[in-house]
């Protein structure tokens, strides 16, 4: 897990965010159980509130949930309730920079997905 204490984010937020990624990138599966909050505190050499805090943000958004006496586990459905929060992140935070920019410059339509086109094909 990859979490910063030197980064202006906070860490709750980033262990949260890793969280998030590694259910994204299917380092969790569906009903996988992920480390508990003492495992992550320890691992990472923080407080278990911070872990819990960064937890509770994916129990609150239906990422992850709790079973009694056995630890936080992936919620069904979990990855694609990421996919569709980074892709309305995605359009908030790039696509509406970009038409707005685009529009600034005078480009049209047309000119700017031949340059998204042209920036696929030499990725």
């Amino acid at each position: 897990m990859n979490i910063d204490p030197a980064k202006d984010v906070p860490l709750f937020v980033q262990i949260a965010e890793q969280i998030e990624e590694d259910v994204f990138t299917g380092v969790y599966a569906e009903e996988d159980r992920i480390p508990s909050t003492n495992e992550l505190s320890a691992l990472l050499g923080i407080n278990p509130h911070t872990v819990l805090k960064g937890m509770n943000i994916l129990v609150d958004e239906g990422i992850i949930y709790k079973r009694r006496g056995m630890g936080m586990y992936v919620q069904a459905g979990a990855a694609e309730k990421v996919r569709a929060k980074r892709r309305s992140a995605f359009d908030e935070r790039y696509v509406a920079a970009l038409v707005a920019e685009a529009k600034k410059l005078g480009l049209t339509k047309d000119q700017v997905v031949s340059l998204i086109e042209k920036g696929y094909d030499h990725a």
